[in-house]
């Protein structure tokens, strides 16, 4: 009997990923480099982390606390089921906090650095959204004064306007965790027995732009039903204590000085709350000393931060203008960057209060908002394209090549099957090359190439009458001592 015959692996991406070609990469190693110029300005320092951490050092601060191996990829490193359980990254920030930890004696302080890279979360996949993804993340390490915290805010403004979002567009949002504390244990939350329920409310809350009032009223009481049928539990709240938070998340005013005069009443007597409303006035002061006023950077209660390592002020960077969802409904863009203060993660390694703080830019959310508001580039041209005419002048066709990569201009040599010009002029157009340069027997004997403009020829290809074609007037002749001269002259 014949062996029976191996099926072959499907040729697709796992579900939640996706493969990035030419032009999408250039245009996102432009943005990292526009954003690192700004991280370097402010004065961080690079630094690059493992990809992978194990579980016990992100901490219990993920998507689900009560299984190691939840919201992220993670395994265990041995099959005798004593190894330690590895992670994917889920984040910079935990890892940031290791670092901190592990090299606290060499390391200046306060640490000042900013990461580049991607992360890894296992959670449902949607509509532009991944399971995985880069994250730019600047922070300060050692910090206590607020000032830090202003500085975050005005580095993530100037970051947004770096790689092209229009001031006017964009809206850095404040707030800060210790006064929803407080207005938690003014709603009878405050205390372990309430811990998994205050950690319902943040993730509801963290929602608000996305569900809306009703949808967030179901997540503070007994749960919510979305679209494609899955139940998420509430906090079960009672109608009171529901009816405190969403004021608390609607308590911005027309002004700074009056959000801040409404949270000073929300918080009654709390004193953690109180501390939390004078630690946004300071951070008020310092971005309007800054020169960062409210259209850049506000105060917004609405703002909370799902994630539970948040100690003080939290950030938001939303961007204001409308696109079209999927049914062709206005929508708002939303939010592309976030961060805040996370004093006790590194604690977590140390037993020592370390202040820190920072703020994550989602790249590829802010090239989906470039792309809606039509500021991206037109991708990146191609290489110009070295035609083959006669297969045994591969070396005549190659050093033309690298004349042209000597004076910077991208250049390859049609590497294919050369038989088909046809197919040549094709791969040269999925390739968007500007220009292709042909030399068969009769060129090389008068000592010259022909230089075709693919781009202008694509143009003129919808323009003109099949007789003004034949011109060839995207076509022209160049001695070929003139070959680089000529092509930088075109390209210019």
């Amino acid at each position: 009997m014949a062996p029976k015959k191996q099926p072959r692996p499907k040729a697709a991406t796992p579900k939640g990923f996706r493969d990035y070609f030419g032009p999408e990469v250039t245009r996102r190693t432009e943005m990292l480099r526009r954003i690192a110029d700004v991280y370097h300005l402010y004065g961080f320092d690079a630094l690059e982390t493992s990809a992978v951490e194990t579980v016990e050092a992100l901490g219990k601060f993920l998507p689900d606390v009560d299984r190691p191996n939840a919201g992220v990829f993670a395994w265990q490193e041995d099959a005798d089921d004593k190894g330690d359980w590895l992670a994917l990254r889920y984040d910079m920030t935990a890892p940031l906090a290791r670092v901190a930890a592990q090299y606290r004696d060499t390391l200046p302080s306060p640490y000042r650095r900013f990461t580049m890279g991607p992360v890894w979360r296992n959670e449902k996949p949607g509509p532009g959204r991944f399971r995985q993804f880069y994250q730019c993340d600047a922070d300060t390490v050692g910090a206590p004064s607020m000032a830090a915290d202003a500085e975050i805010c005005a580095l993530t403004a100037d970051v947004l306007e770096a790689v092209g979002i229009a001031r006017g567009d964009y809206i850095v949002r404040v707030n800060n965790r210790k006064i929803l504390n407080g207005v938690m244990q003014v709603a009878g939350l405050a205390g372990p027995d309430h811990d998994a329920a205050r950690g319902i409310v943040l993730r509801a809350i963290d929602k608000l732009d996305r569900l809306g009032r009703d949808g967030v009223r179901d997540l503070l009481g007994a749960g919510r039903r979305d679209e494609s049928g899955d139940f998420t539990s509430g906090a079960g709240l009672d109608d009171a204590q529901a009816a405190l938070l969403l004021d608390f998340c609607e308590a911005r005013r027309d002004d700074n000085a009056a959000t801040l005069v409404r949270l000073r009443d929300l918080v009654a007597d709390s004193a953690i709350g109180a501390d939390g409303v004078e630690e946004l006035s300071q951070i008020a002061d310092a971005l309007a000393a800054l020169g960062y006023g409210p259209d850049r950077v506000v105060i917004d209660p609405s703002v909370v931060r799902g994630l539970g390592y948040y100690t003080g002020p939290v950030y938001e960077a939303e961007l204001t203008f409308q696109i079209a969802d999927e049914d062709g409904r206005p929508r708002q863009f939303g939010s592309v960057a976030g961060g805040g203060r996370y004093d006790d993660l590194v604690r977590r390694f140390t037993g020592q209060d370390v202040p820190a703080t920072g703020v994550s830019i989602g790249v590829d959310r802010l090239l989906a908002a470039l792309d809606a508001r039509g500021r991206v580039d037109d991708a990146a041209a191609g290489p110009v394209i070295v035609t083959v005419m006669d297969r045994d002048r591969m070396s005549d066709y190659q050093a033309m090549a690298a004349e042209l990569r000597r004076a910077g201009i991208r250049a390859e040599v049609y590497l294919g099957n050369p038989r088909n010009f046809g197919n040549q002029l094709k791969y040269a157009d999925r390739r968007a090359s500007p220009l292709a340069v042909i030399q068969g027997a009769d060129e090389r004997a008068r000592g010259v190439v022909q230089v075709k403009d693919l781009a202008l020829g694509a143009r003129l290809a919808g323009e003109v009458t099949h007789e003004e074609w034949r011109a060839q007037p995207a076509q022209f002749e160049l001695p070929r001592a003139d070959l680089v001269a000529g092509i930088a002259k075109r390209l210019q």
